[in-house]
């Protein structure tokens, strides 16, 4: 694992969605990244220094290995949960939208009503969707799985078109708002 408190391993693998950038607390994985190239080096650094303080990064490719290789059986549909640690940083409501999107299972999919109406916040509708928009560890936390009321793919931080490609991994059937 991760030494130090103040210490965020890093790496990146290549996937069928495009290069993704992961990174690690000695808590587990706090970052997920669609964007490519040094940007998403700069990206990560930026978020950790908003939401953890000064940190110190270093590519350690052996202590990603083990969520690496999950996202690899995922990819090649050989895995359906996910058993890693995860180190979610975000306010307390982010917080709570996040554990909800985690109960959504494989394949299936919620409406942002439907997320807040299991949070016991039915009108919460648009925070809902402004907290799935700043999830940091996007796949993990499936908030990909989460679709407009009319059963659109609206909005996606790597991209409605990876969003759809999640989806379709999943063999998600079309949403359809229950009466």
């Amino acid at each position: 694992m991760v030494s130090g408190s103040r210490v965020i391993a890093w790496s990146e693998m290549e996937s069928p969605i495009g290069p993704i950038l992961l990174a690690l607390t000695n808590k587990g994985l706090c970052r997920l990244d669609f964007i490519k190239g040094e940007q998403a080096y700069i990206t990560m650094k930026l978020w950790a220094k908003e939401w953890i303080g000064p940190v110190r990064s270093e590519r350690n490719d052996t202590a990603l290995a083990p969520y690496v290789r999950q996202l690899q059986e995922y990819f090649e549909g050989k895995r359906r949960r996910f058993d890693i640690s995860v180190d979610l940083y975000g306010t307390s409501f982010q917080k709570l939208v996040w554990q909800q999107l985690q109960a959504i299972p494989y394949g299936e999919l919620r409406s942002y009503k439907d997320v807040a109406t299991a949070m016991g916040a039915p009108k919460a509708v648009r925070a809902v969707g402004g907290a799935n928009n700043k999830n940091p560890v996007s796949i993990i936390v499936p908030c990909h799985r989460v679709i407009g009321s009319n059963g659109s793919l609206v909005g996606y931080g790597g991209g409605l078109a990876i969003k759809e490609y999640l989806l379709d991994l999943e063999g998600a059937a079309p949403y359809r708002a229950q009466a």
